[in-house]
Parts: C-alpha cells; structure tokens; sequence
C-alpha cells in the first residue's frame, strides 16, 4: 500500500477515472500541458506480466466451454476483461450476465477491433433523420456541431496512427490525408469487387493499427505483438513515462463525496482498503455502464438520488447499437487474409431518409467452443429455454459444424444505430456501502426500431447476392453492449441533459464526463473515435480555463 500512501497524500489537479479511449486520450492531453494527473483503473495495469493472458480469448482458458461467471474473475481480470455480473432486468426476471467490455489499462480500446471511424455530419442533427421515432428522447441536433469537433477527429487519428482509405461518402468529412494501410487481400477484395458492381461504395477501413508482420488483428483479447493502437499503449504509458501522471491500478471508485456544488474526494477501494483521493477537478471515463453507477452510488443530503441526478437522468438513454453478423462464404479461403478486418460500406447509412448504419468486416470470430457455449447460454435465457438441453447435447456436432462455417467464410458486422428511450437505463445501488450492490440494465426495442432492424437485414442480404451467407441474428440481444453509450447525455438544457456542451455536469462545477456516456444519440458506426476527438475538446476546454 505504499503507493496509494504516496499517491493519496497529495490533492491532484485531475483525477482521470477510467483508462479507455476518453479517460486516458484527456489526461494524457492535460499531462502534456502541464496538469498533474492521477489515473484510477478497477482493472489490472500490468499487460506484459507473466499472469496476463494475450493472443487469445479468456474463455480459451475455461476449464470447460460456458459463458463468462464469477468463478472466472481472475481469468478474465488477466484478460483485461469485466468480471462482474449485472443482471438485465428487461423482461420483469433478472437474467445475469457479464459483459464483453475491457476493464483493465486500455478499457475496452485495449479488446477493441481498431476501427477508428469519424460520425457523419448527419449524425450530429439526429431528429431530422427519425420522423417516425416518437417517442425517442433524440435531441434536434448534438449542442455541438460537426464541423466543431472536426479539427479533434484530425487530431485523434493522428494521435492513434490511424490508416485506411478514405470513404468516398464522406468526401465533405475531408477525411484525406492519413496514411495508407495495406490494400485488400483476399476474399476482402472479392467482396469489395462484388460491391462495386453493384454500385455501393466500399473502401479500406481505417483501423489504429501498425499491420506488423502477422497482425490477426487481435479483436476481443489482449494484443501479444504491440501493433494494436490502443489508448493506454498511445496515451496512458507517455503520460505516466514522459508527462509526470500517475496510476492507481485495481483501484475500484465507489462514489464521490460532494460539497455543495464541487467534488470534494472519490472514495476508492484498492486491494482491499478504502482510499480517498482528493484533487481541483475529477473526470469520470470509467464506460457507460459504470459511469452513471458511480454516480447513482453519491448520495448524499443535497444528491438524495444520487450526484449529478437532479432531473433524474442519470442512466437513462441507455443505447448499445443493434448489431448483426453475416458469415459469408467466398470461393477465397478467410484464412488467406493477413488480417480479416479489412472493408467497410456505408451506402445504407442514409436509406431513402430512413437512418440505418455501417456494415464492415467484423475480423476473427471466437472458437467455436465459445460460439456454442453463447449459443446454448441464449437459448437458456430465452423464450424456449427447454431448446436448451437439446442444444447441450448437440454441443460436439454444434462446434464442429460452427468451426466448418466460420473456418471458410469471411465475417461482415452490421452496425444500425439505436435510439434513446428513457425507460432504457442502468440502475445501481444509492448506497456506496453495500459490497452486494448489482447494476442493472432495463432495454427495450421498440416497434419503430424492429422495423429498421428488419429493413437493414434486407438491404444487406439482398446486395450479397449470390454469395452464401449465414445470418446471425444478434441486434435483439441485449448482452451484445459492447457500444454501450449514452447514459449521461450532453445538452445545453438541464432539464433534458446531465451534462452541458463542454461535458461538465450542469450543478457541479468540477466533474466532467468523457467516455461514451455523454452521447444524445448513438450513430450508425463505431464510437470510439468521437470519445477520443472529444476528449481532446474537452482537454483543450479545461487547459484554457
């Protein structure tokens, strides 16, 4: 405990909750500029240590194929994985279940595909482009424009390396200028041939990738050849290496003891003891999960409900990205690929006014030991759960015949933006104190969204005609939350938003939110690199002030 005496003895200029794209790309940000910043991470800080498993999935090192549980806490910790349960409590029983989300130095950039993708300027006017969507709490239009975070996407993608081609779609975005990668290979390019013909626009995904000699991309666990470009790899280590921050690993925030209007400390436990860390600013990056529980767990005679909670916000809007999975199979063996992750289209982003998303290579699949311990697992918690004991009896055929699908079909990822519903949140326990305290997760797909879900699936299956695909049904899932985002909304209107345009929260002077919970509105394509252009916004804010 030496180190946290060290560190807890002094009051911090910024203390940075959370490692991932938000939390280390600012601190490294206001570390530069001369701040002193500690970092605190739940998770472990020590990826080349003997103990860590990389190049692979956790649950390769299950003893036998299931789904993540508590018992394989340690396994996962290793992994940089989340390890706690929270229950979805969507269909009025709770089902328990741990997420596919990083928790570790990295957060989830350190699982993450690499696809670093810019919004398109549609995305920041969500309204316009959801007529039919009612009852959806989609702002107008974000309280910052586009063009106002573009000069920080140039920034951000400089920052993480990023190379790919450019979308010609997005031609006004001014999206050239960035490296090159290298250019497709395998059954990518027939697919990128066979769109073409058909008039569609694909193009090389960028991805924050250095395509070493071997790259595999590493989607979903740790990467054993220092080529993935994650945020604690480029921001944390030269903040801690040449800019003076700090860290404190395994070092779980419980809640943050409030004074009025300002954050006075948070209040910490670390390998078993309680700390309290004091500073003049205190940045929660800890995801959209966990962000908004911390703050429902500060409670206090002013934050009855819980910090920051006053209109009662916190958690809402909950939106995860309905995602689906097309194995599609090509005359081109998958395995010929360097790297599968590879192309992306996105002419169904704006359908005839309609709103859909993104489809692009979805990179290497699980084992199929774990495909069909997901499987049976789905089946369990579903309708029909006595299909369940039939599928685990099948177990031997069902891996076999998933290894023969995935072994020689290439992987293309739909990505259909979700709305923000209200009744859609994270809930936590109000009380700091209490070591049982479970998040919980409410999700409900309304009509207005089945029917773009069934629309999108369409449009996809239809363009990859005559190829054989399988579809893999997975935007219903509510477990599938790896884009989780949205539950700390930004706006210029306290009654409608937590936090304001600068992502400050309106009632307390000295906590800003920077990872993905500050989003009014999802996109149609990966988030991770708005979080980190917005960020450094954030980081350029508070280094003027």
């Amino acid at each position: 405990m030496t180190q946290s005496r060290e560190l807890t003895g002094k009051s911090w200029d910024v203390v940075v909750i959370g490692t991932g794209m938000g939390g280390a790309t600012l601190g490294y940000a206001l570390a530069r500029a001369g701040r002193s910043v500690l970092f605190c991470e739940q998770g472990r800080s020590d990826p080349d240590a003997g103990h860590t498993h990389k190049g692979a999935y956790a649950e390769t090192y299950f003893d036998r194929a299931e789904v993540p549980l508590p018992k394989h806490g340690s396994l996962l910790k290793a992994s940089g994985r989340w390890w706690e349960q929270i229950d979805d409590v969507s269909s009025g029983r709770a089902r328990s279940f741990i997420p596919f989300l990083g928790a570790g130095v990295g957060g989830s950039s350190a699982l993450y595909g690499m696809a670093l993708e810019r919004f398109f300027p549609s995305d920041f006017t969500p309204r316009r482009h959801h007529p039919g969507a009612s009852d959806s709490a989609l702002p107008d239009a974000w309280p910052i424009t586009f063009d106002a975070l573009a000069p920080f996407y140039r920034e951000a993608e400089e920052l993480y390396r990023v190379r790919g081609g450019t979308d010609p779609l997005k031609q006004e975005v001014a999206e050239s200028g960035r490296p090159p990668s290298p250019g497709f290979s395998g059954p990518s390019l027939e697919i990128a041939t066979h769109l073409e013909a058909k008039g569609l626009h694909p193009y090389r995904i960028p991805l924050a990738c250095e395509h070493v000699s071997g790259c595999r991309g590493c989607q979903g666990y740790l990467c054993p050849r220092n080529c993935k470009n994650d945020s604690w790899r480029v921001c944390g280590i030269p903040a801690i290496r040449d800019h003076g921050a700090a860290l404190l690993d395994e070092c779980a925030v419980q809640s943050l003891e409030a004074d009025g209007s300002s954050v006075v400390r948070a209040v910490c436990m670390r390998r078993g003891q309680r700390i309290r860390l004091e500073a003049k600013t205190f940045v929660l990056a800890a995801g959209a999960l966990a962000t908004p529980a911390i703050l429902l767990r500060s409670v206090s005679a002013k934050w009855p409900r819980g910090l920051a909670n006053d209109a009662d916000l916190v958690g809402r809007f909950l939106m995860r990205h309905f995602v689906d999975l097309y194995a599609v199979s090509t005359p081109q063996r998958a395995g010929s690929d360097a790297i599968s992750k590879q192309l992306a289209f996105n002419d169904f982003y704006l359908r005839d006014s309609v709103k859909l998303g993104s489809v692009q290579s979805f990179g290497d699949m699980p084992p199929a030991e774990v495909i069909v311990a997901s499987l049976v697992q789905d089946l369990r918690d579903g309708p029909h759960g006595w299909l369940a004991r039939f599928a685990e009896i099948a177990q031997p055929i069902l891996r076999k015949a998933m290894g023969r699908l995935f072994g020689r079909s290439t992987m293309l990822a739909s990505i259909l933006e979700d709305l923000p519903y209200a009744d859609n949140r994270v809930t936590a326990s109000a009380s700091a104190d209490d070591s049982d305290a479970r998040m919980s997760i409410s999700y409900r797909v309304r009509d207005y969204d089945k029917a773009r879900i069934r629309l999108f699936r369409k449009l996809v299956t239809n363009v990859l005609q005559p190829y054989r695909y399988t579809l893999i049904k997975q935007a219903e899932n509510n477990h599938r939350i790896a884009h989780v985002c949205g539950t700390c909304r930004f706006g210029d209107d306290p009654a409608t938003s937590v936090l304001d345009s600068n992502n400050r929260a309106h009632a307390v002077s000295n906590l800003y939110v920077v990872d993905a919970s500050f989003f009014p509105s999802s996109g149609g394509t990966n988030p991770a690199l708005t979080i980190a252009a917005n960020a450094l916004r954030v980081a350029d804010h508070l280094e003027r002030e």
